[in-house]
């Protein structure tokens, strides 16, 4: 995951592991994300999914997000 966002990002998020692994585990305490554990290549890896509370948490995460930065656009151009 941590590579995924490295990657995406084209390296604005470099955060490491202690960093985002905490922050699942509080989201998923939270009942926005589930987990289950799956094996690729002969790995086990945990996969990570919203919940439908997640999902409606993130549109208004979303929605501040963006009146956030338009706010942020307004004074600085």
């Amino acid at each position: 995951m941590v590579e995924e966002l490295r990657g995406a990002s084209e390296g604005a998020f470099d955060l490491a592991e202690g960093t985002v692994y905490p922050a699942l585990y509080r989201l998923e305490r939270a009942g926005l994300l589930k987990s289950r554990w799956t094996s690729l290549g002969g790995r086990r890896r945990r996969v990570y999914r919203l919940t439908a509370r997640g999902r409606a948490e993130l549109a208004r995460e979303r929605k501040d997000w963006k009146a956030f930065a338009h706010a942020v656009e307004v004074v600085v151009t």
